[in-house]
């Protein structure tokens, strides 16, 4: 019986478009010994929700950091906001949802606290300690693939974790064309990001429900953060110049609605995602906008400096507990004691807490400061 559900389910897949990524298709980096009734692409939406990394979405930074007003978007808010965009994107272009689901979801798991701000801090420290560059989105590879699990990996099919790897919405293009991948050149960018700055900038998805999630990622924030912007008093709606109103709208929903329905009626039937040059134009010149009257005051020069303290006397905290085996300490016992031999024999001790500060919610970075300067 069990059989024939899993084949009904399957079935569904008949009517995909044929440029969907079918569950067939699906690659995993080991042998996956668990055979249920979820196709392959659902069973990775349920590894990535039950993650502990998932976990801490909750009270992970999207843009504004330290602020006592509740109704701001949290980095769970975004994923969950992209998730149903690109479903929407996807749903309506025949495209395989599943895949679709597990990518947007599972997106920014690598995020740090304070965002792309605590991001370009960890960046600094880990080329500073021969670790390479840090983005946010190989790190949500690499949890996926070497930090979750006890450090053994959730075994996340390859499509779900190169949309992962390829969704950076900073890069904002007219058209996305999916690149066919082998594992092996999978692997070859994900390990080339560490070490070519320009690697990162050059990833192109290789499906085209990745492709979805990128775009969507940019829909996903391009809106919201400008609402966020407003209930906080650093920005008025009339502040927007007309040009990029009259075309996508001046609320979130119109804007969303606009740019979503435009690639829909643009990239219908087509092996490729794009939208009209009108829209495209009003997106660049939104993105541009916020990044000088949202982004850049987002954090005044203090915090920022405040920030970097708070990373570099943690990292150098917690290295000299690793370096000295002090076993009484936090780092082991919520994160080192907790990990599987092997992630803590092929990572360095610089690797592992650049793991462990990545992982930290807001909260918990600033509790861990407080606490170790306290002691100190």
């Amino acid at each position: 019986m069990l059989e024939n559900i899993k084949q009904n389910i399957l079935n569904k897949e008949n009517n995909l478009s044929k440029f969907a990524t079918k569950s067939s298709e699906s690659i995993r980096l080991n042998e996956d010994k668990i055979d249920d009734i979820r196709p392959a692409y659902f069973r990775d939406i349920d590894r990535i929700i039950y993650s502990l990394s998932y976990t801490r979405y909750i009270d992970k930074t999207q843009v504004f950091s330290n602020n006592d007003n509740d109704n701001i978007s949290k980095r769970m808010t975004h994923v969950q906001m992209v998730s149903k965009i690109a479903r929407t994107i996807g749903r309506a272009l025949n495209l395989n949802e599943d895949l679709i689901e597990a990518a947007a979801l599972g997106h920014d798991l690598g995020h740090v606290p304070y965002g792309h701000i605590g991001e370009s801090i960890l960046n600094k420290i880990s080329l500073e300690n021969n670790e390479g560059y840090f983005n946010h989105n190989i790190q949500s590879v690499r949890t996926l693939m070497y930090v979750e699990n006890k450090g053994l990996g959730s075994n996340i099919s390859l499509q779900v974790l190169d949309g992962i790897m390829c969704h950076n919405g900073e890069f904002v293009q007219d058209k996305y064309e999916p690149k066919k991948k082998t594992k092996e050149e999978f692997l070859n960018e994900y390990n080339n990001s560490y070490i070519d700055e320009s690697q990162n900038k050059k990833l192109v998805p290789m499906t085209l429900e990745g492709c979805v999630v990128r775009i969507s990622d940019v829909i996903g924030y391009i809106g919201r953060d400008i609402e966020d912007a407003v209930r906080l008093g650093i920005l008025k709606k009339e502040e927007i110049p007309n040009n990029i109103t009259n075309v996508l709208g001046t609320t979130n929903s119109e804007i969303i609605n606009t740019i979503v329905l435009d690639i829909i009626k643009n990239s219908y039937d087509k092996p490729y995602i794009t939208m009209t040059k009108e829209v495209f134009n009003a997106i660049k010149e939104l993105k541009d906008f916020n990044y000088k009257s949202i982004y850049a005051k987002a954090n005044t020069k203090e915090q920022i400096e405040f920030y970097e303290k708070q990373f570099r006397f943690l990292f150098n905290t917690y290295l000299k507990h690793l370096n000295e085996n002090i076993k009484e300490e936090k780092i082991f016992k919520v994160f080192i004691n907790e990990m599987d031999k092997l992630y803590l024999e092929n990572n360095s001790n610089e690797r592992i807490v650049i793991d462990y500060i990545a992982g930290m919610t807001d909260d918990y970075l600033n509790a861990e400061y407080n606490r170790l300067i306290d002691k100190n």
